[in-house]
């Protein structure tokens, strides 16, 4: 008798539970309960000190805007589509809050099209954010970049101020155009010794700002000076 009365409590308390849980799923999936809604949308990254606010409004999830029938992926989709977010991760807790956490691409070098410059990343994607201002001391790319330009960038900035801009030669070296209108043809192997060389010469006999068209590097052997 006492064992029919334990699985009758039991199973009485089981059945409350689930029409407590189910009418709760139903009332938020309706919008009838307060964690429909969004409360408060928190938004970190992995670089400090930027600005998140482009990255808030392509969220769309102010609060007070219903959250269940947008997806993670949806809300994820839109953030990711936004101007310098390299990834984007989602999670809705309980209460009602969304956290949001993003991957910013780090700018290293900068982009041009001849008309606007666009933040470069390490790992040669140009990201669509245009400014038509140049960055003092910052290396300049254009035309295609490979997958991985942070050797050459790191090399080029010791002469970032005698730069106007690189370019990537049939997909296996680089060319450097100067600001005085030098052009200097790196080697396709061990460009950063070429460039290392060619401040030496800089510093002693101050060639690039000699009146002459080109310095071609390629030949390990010898350098040619082109008027």
């Amino acid at each position: 008798m006492k064992r029919s009365i334990w699985f009758w409590l039991y199973f009485s308390a089981a059945i409350l539970l689930a029409v407590y849980f189910a009418t709760r799923v139903i009332m938020v999936c309706s919008g009838r309960s307060g964690l429909s809604y969004v409360r408060n949308l928190t938004i970190s990254a992995d670089i400090p000190n930027k600005d998140l606010t482009p990255i808030a409004a392509a969220a769309a999830l102010s609060p007070g805007t219903k959250a269940y029938g947008k997806t993670l992926e949806e809300i994820n989709s839109r953030i990711v589509s936004s101007p310098g977010v390299k990834n984007s991760a989602t999670r809705r807790l309980p209460s009602g809050n969304l956290i949001v956490h993003v991957e910013l691409y780090q700018a290293v070098a900068q982009w041009t099209d001849g008309n606007f410059y666009y933040p470069l990343s390490a790992d040669g994607t140009i990201v669509n954010k245009p400014s038509e201002e140049r960055h003092i001391n910052t290396v300049v790319f254009r035309g295609n970049v490979p997958d991985d330009i942070s050797e050459i960038t790191n090399t080029a900035h010791t002469m970032a101020k005698d730069i106007d801009y690189i370019e990537f030669i049939e997909d296996r070296r680089w060319n450097i155009h100067t600001i005085g209108g030098i052009t200097i043809m790196l080697p396709e192997k061990n460009p950063a010794a070429a460039i290392a060389s060619l401040m030496v010469l800089n510093n002693n006999y101050k060639i690039l700002s000699k009146d002459i068209s080109a310095i071609d590097m390629r030949d390990d052997a010898r350098i040619l000076v082109k008027k």
